[in-house]
């Protein structure tokens, strides 16, 4: 397990302990319960914003679908 070290705001910081204390509870390891979900979520939405901008990209550039041509009949061709 990893360790990081990061320095917030005093109010994020006090917001942020409320709000686990009243989902999650004040047990050991519940802030860092927390901070984990906080952080896959992040990182999950980070992801969905790169394929989200590489699809776009691959929209705006178009693909290639040859030509064919065919005519009216072909397309309504009957059974007998």
């Amino acid at each position: 397990m990893g360790t990081i070290t990061i320095n917030v705001s005093d109010t994020t910081e006090t917001i942020f302990r409320e709000v686990v204390r009243e989902e999650i509870g004040s047990a050991k390891g519940s802030l860092g319960t927390a901070v984990e979900e906080a952080l896959t979520l992040w990182i999950s939405k980070k992801r969905e914003e790169e394929i989200a901008t590489r699809q776009l990209a691959l929209m705006k550039r178009g693909f290639a679908l040859g030509k064919y041509t065919f005519q009216r009949e072909e397309l309504h061709e009957r059974q007998n």
